[in-house]
């Protein structure tokens, strides 16, 4: 038996998954109670993280005004990179370890809010990068203990960072993304303020929408919880835990909300209820992926962002060339779920017809392209590129590109169908154009 309408466990499959997420505040204006959730953990000195364009905006001051007023000490760090690296999570740790606060508030996008988890392990717990960096590519050993307080207050509605255990980076040696994954991690409480995408470009909105999408249909169509091997012990459970009745619920809800207000929001930056949707939609996606866990497009993500060459996208920072995130991922995703829905049909057409998609009629073998189709009239809604050519990619980076994704495998194994380089070099051919 297994709960909930999902298969029957598997031999030697877990029967069970675990919830969790940190402690999360919303509403508009919530993000001025940051001062009083810092004292009330018992801090008296915090580390306030952020980035240039949010340190220069109306939400920083307020942030730090409300630490101050509640009589702490803050010392800033504002030099986090837009998609962090290697370098500069060392750079962060060191800040973290020299100025030793006894907690820390993160004011960003996810690039902020995962590079605040970073400082706060390596000063915590000092060791080479690779030390706790996910296998293969690091070693993927685990966290030693608990961290330092966090208070993360994101102002994308995206990358749902404020409420995983996941920090991701661009590994610079190996020109690929790769990331670390520890319940460690999770922040201990989330502000999430919707007031704080009003400043936000349309860009940044379209493609920090389009990652709560894809978390949120990511997660919907992940192999099953019941299908992933039982762990030696319950602590040892993964946060990649599977498509479970938890997550669920909440990737139904956020499809439903981006179907809807996605392209209002990045639209009209004054539409101020499809801003505040968005908001919701993706800390519900966060906290579904963040139980669930993300598989193919995000995998192939990585690949995409570490092998950019001269793709410099509006409304980013101009100083090198860069795939948002979203982008990156967003691109892969059409050919991602025409492979995989052969492994869930219903659940695939599901998550078309929350998009907005009329699949009446649609059958098992339509749902690849039924979804498919739907993400790529949001895409051209939104204004993305025209699949990995719009980002820059020929048909003769489909190698490297393979080569890049394939030690994902943290992400590509939760996926429902395999993963292999042979399917991944197609999916990635299939990629380059859309239309």
């Amino acid at each position: 038996m297994a709960c909930c309408d999902f298969p029957a466990v598997a031999e030697g499959g877990d029967g069970a998954f675990t919830v969790d997420s940190s402690r999360v505040t919303f509403g508009r204006g919530c993000l001025a109670e940051v001062g009083d959730r810092a004292r009330a953990l018992g801090l008296r000195r915090v580390a306030l993280f952020s980035d240039a364009v949010v340190a220069g905006l109306r939400v920083f001051e307020k942030t730090h005004d409300s630490l101050v007023a509640a009589g702490l000490d803050v010392i800033t760090y504002t030099d986090v990179h837009v998609e962090p690296t290697d370098v500069s999570f060392l750079d962060a740790a060191r800040f973290a370890k020299e100025s030793n606060p006894d907690g820390y508030v993160s004011l960003g996008g996810g690039s902020v809010i995962d590079t605040c988890k970073a400082a706060n392990l390596y000063a915590t717990y000092p060791a080479d990068l690779h030390t706790y960096v996910n296998k293969p590519i690091g070693e993927g050993k685990p966290v030693p203990g608990p961290l330092k307080p966090h208070i993360a207050c994101p102002t994308t509605a995206g990358t749902g960072s404020e409420v995983t255990g996941i920090a991701i980076f661009d590994l610079l040696s190996l020109k690929a993304k790769t990331g670390i994954a520890a319940h460690a991690l999770r922040p201990t409480e989330a502000l999430v303020d919707p007031d704080g995408t009003a400043s936000l470009p349309p860009e940044v909105v379209a493609a920090a929408g389009l990652d709560v999408l894809s978390h949120a249909l990511e997660s919907y169509t992940a192999r099953p919880y019941v299908l992933r091997p039982a762990p030696e012990r319950p602590s040892l459970r993964p946060m990649s835990q599977g498509a479970n009745p938890w997550s669920d619920v909440g990737c139904r809800e956020a499809l439903r909300l981006l179907g809807k207000y996605l392209e209002r929001a990045v639209q009209d930056a004054a539409d101020g209820e499809a801003r505040e949707q968005m908001m919701w939609a993706a800390t519900l996606a966060g906290i579904a992926f963040g139980n669930a866990g993300v598989h193919a497009p995000h995998g192939m993500a990585y690949a995409v962002a570490g092998l950019v060459r001269d793709f410099r996208p509006s409304g980013y920072p101009a100083e090198e060339p860069l795939v948002p995130h979203g982008m990156a991922v967003i691109v892969n995703a059409p050919s991602a779920f025409r492979f995989t829905a052969e492994a869930s049909p219903e659940r695939h057409l599901e998550g078309a017809r929350l998009l907005g998609a009329d699949t009446q009629g649609a059958g098992a073998k339509d749902a690849g392209e039924e979804l498919a189709k739907q993400i790529i009239r949001i895409m051209r809604a939104v204004g993305m590129p025209n699949g990995l050519s719009g980002v820059g990619y020929t048909e003769a980076d489909v190698a490297a590109l393979t080569e890049g994704a394939h030690p994902q495998q943290r992400l590509l194994q939760n996926a429902p169908r395999e993963m292999s380089k042979p399917v991944l070099a197609g999916l990635f051919q299939q990629a380059m154009r859309y239309w």
